[in-house]
């Protein structure tokens, strides 16, 4: 079979990552996909860089036996910890994912702009030395969502203790005066609806979920890597925990399975 009909892979370390992968197959609707949800592990932001590196290059060798011809790294904490690492390892095209600081950065009117993510992605050296081209001119708050994650991986997206975090730490983001909130974890796209209430409909909220598939887009191009307009698209979703939070998350139909497999 020819490369570009192979699938793309896409790993995080749980479900959050399929907010990048539902915008990656509606913008290629023609690729098939394969998504590892690495649940077991999760979270990877309070995680040792080491760990983080050996995770990735697990779930890699993972995606590499599935024959996967491009790797979305779904995980802003296992990109900005092991994206190089693993461009140097392996001779596939990896797509990473940052926060979207830039385009806040570029259009603040208030010269406040807020970061929630992990404590691995804030921790980071990739993400210092992004933030740091932007400290200058404004002020970045900085909010480590410690424990968000894992009420998404366990079901409780709208628990009341979801509620009272995302209170406790998007309220001193508001008294900072930010026009911006740039969401640094793939998981918290799920929380925008949550986040909206608290925050109002006056500050911006920023993803990177359109950026990383108009780029895994372009570098499939690039590589003559795109797949056929013909293809009728499927996907594969597989998960190292109980399935049931993925398929909430995921409508399943045509084409779409989730499988519970041991990795």
């Amino acid at each position: 079979m020819a490369i570009n009909k192979y699938p793309i892979g896409f790993f995080d370390s749980g479900v959050g990552g399929t907010s990048i992968w539902k915008e990656v197959i509606s913008l290629l609707p023609n690729e098939d996909s394969i998504y590892l949800s690495d649940s077991k592990n999760a979270p990877y932001g309070e995680k040792s860089k080491n760990e983080i590196i050996d995770l990735c290059i697990k779930n890699t060798d993972f995606l590499l036996k599935q024959n996967c011809k491009l790797i979305v790294v779904a995980c802003n904490t296992a990109t900005t910890n092991a994206i190089d690492f693993l461009r140097e390892r392996y001779s596939i095209p990896f797509i990473g994912i940052e926060p979207a600081i830039k385009p806040a950065a570029l259009t603040t009117k208030t010269n406040t702009i807020g970061i929630l993510a992990t404590k691995g992605t804030l921790n980071s050296s990739l993400f210092e030395k992004t933030s740091s081209s932007f400290r200058k001119d404004i002020y970045i708050e900085e909010i480590i969502g410690k424990g968000l994650v894992e009420l998404i991986e366990n079901g409780k997206l709208y628990s009341k203790e979801m509620t009272s975090l995302l209170k406790s730490y998007l309220h001193p983001l508001l008294e900072k005066n930010i026009d911006f909130l740039v969401l640094g974890c793939t998981h918290y796209p799920y929380l925008i609806p949550q986040i909206r209430e608290i925050i109002g409909g006056k500050i911006n909220i920023i993803d990177s979920g359109e950026a990383v598939a108009k780029q895994t887009k372009a570098i499939l191009n690039k590589f003559y890597l795109l797949n056929s307009k013909e293809n009728i698209a499927k996907h594969t979703l597989y998960i190292n925990k109980e399935k049931e939070v993925l398929e909430q998350l995921i409508a399943e139909k045509e084409n779409i399975k989730i499988i519970r497999k041991k990795f």
